[in-house]
C-alpha cells in the first residue's frame, strides 16, 4: 500500500508542477496585450528616411512610419500584437513582423496575415517641412 501511496503522491506532485510550469509558459508567450500596449511617442523623423512604397522603423521609440503613396505618411506602433516583437521590414504590400510572419497593411495598420489577430495601433503624423512629427 505504501508504494501505491508514494506513486499517487509523485503523480500528484508531477501533475501540479506541470500545471504551474505550463501556466507560466502560456503567460510568457500569450497574446501579448500587456506586452504590446501602445507606447506614447512625440518624435520627429526626417521625411527623406521614409521611401515611397516603403517605410522607416524606429525601434527605440517603437514606431513604424510608412509612405504608401507620394506625400501620404502613416505611422503605427512597431510592436507586433502577437508576441511583442518589433516589426522588421516594410514593403509596398506589408509591414512584416519577421519573428512569426504576421503582416500588416502599410496604409491602415490592419492585420492581413497572422498569427497576429489585431492590427498595429495608429499614431498621428504631421508634415512640418522636411520633418514628420509623430505623436500618439
Amino acid at each position: 500500500m505504501t508504494s501505491l501511496s508514494n506513486e499517487i503522491s509523485r503523480r500528484s506532485a508531477l501533475t501540479a508542477t506541470t500545471a504551474v510550469v505550463g501556466t507560466g509558459l502560456l503567460a510568457a508567450c500569450g497574446g501579448g496585450d500587456d506586452a504590446t500596449a501602445a507606447k506614447k511617442v512625440d518624435i520627429s523623423v526626417d521625411a527623406s528616411n521614409v521611401p515611397v512604397g516603403g517605410g522607416f522603423i524606429d525601434r527605440t521609440n517603437s514606431v513604424v512610419v510608412t509612405q504608401p503613396t507620394k506625400g501620404s505618411y502613416k505611422a503605427f506602433s512597431s510592436v507586433c500584437p502577437h508576441q511583442g516583437c518589433q516589426v522588421g521590414q516594410v514593403t509596398e504590400e506589408a509591414i512584416v513582423c519577421t519573428c512569426h510572419g504576421s503582416r500588416f497593411d502599410p496604409k491602415t495598420g490592419d492585420v492581413t496575415a497572422g498569427p497576429a489577430e489585431k492590427g498595429l495601433p495608429a499614431k498621428q503624423v504631421a508634415v512640418q517641412g522636411a520633418k514628420l512629427h509623430v505623436t500618439g
